[in-house]
């Protein structure tokens, strides 16, 4: 079934405020990946403090995930009130994903297109002509 989870950006602090949301709604992260983890992150020179910041994180809340990062001006991300919130749409299928993303990229701006990345999904993010950040998932199917 398609999902529609919100995406934060934060300035440094993701970690300091997902373990706050953590302490206000319970639960656990299901996910934690650190800009060191990336693969390249040598040849992207990253200072030491940077590649442990959180590149993604999640924790689950009620039937949503609440899902984050951490802005790095070294990779070129200025954290700006009104580009600090996405949404996130996990179709059930690559075409859906292709279909809905061409669609809201309309008039709009695509950040990154949609393409396999190295953590296994189908990804893609963009702004719309409203000014509204999307990001397009597909998940890998569960292995057995």
């Amino acid at each position: 079934m398609p999902r529609l989870d919100p995406y934060l950006n934060f300035a440094g602090n993701t970690e300091e405020a997902f373990e706050f949301y953590r302490s206000v709604f319970g639960g656990e992260f299901t996910a934690v990946m650190r800009f060191g983890e990336m693969p390249g992150c040598d040849e992207m020179q990253l200072k030491e403090e940077e590649k442990g910041k959180i590149m993604h994180i999640s924790l689950p809340v009620g039937n949503a995930i609440l899902m984050a990062t951490d802005s790095l001006e070294s990779m070129g991300q200025k954290l700006e009130v009104g580009n600090n919130t996405h949404l996130s749409f996990s179709p059930d299928s690559r075409e859906e994903a292709d279909r809905v993303f061409a669609a809201l990229a309309d008039g709009g701006k695509v950040n990154m297109p949609l393409q396999d990345m190295f953590w296994g999904d189908y990804w893609g993010s963009l702004t719309d002509k409203f000014g509204v950040n999307w990001m397009v998932n597909v998940g890998q199917p569960p292995t057995n």
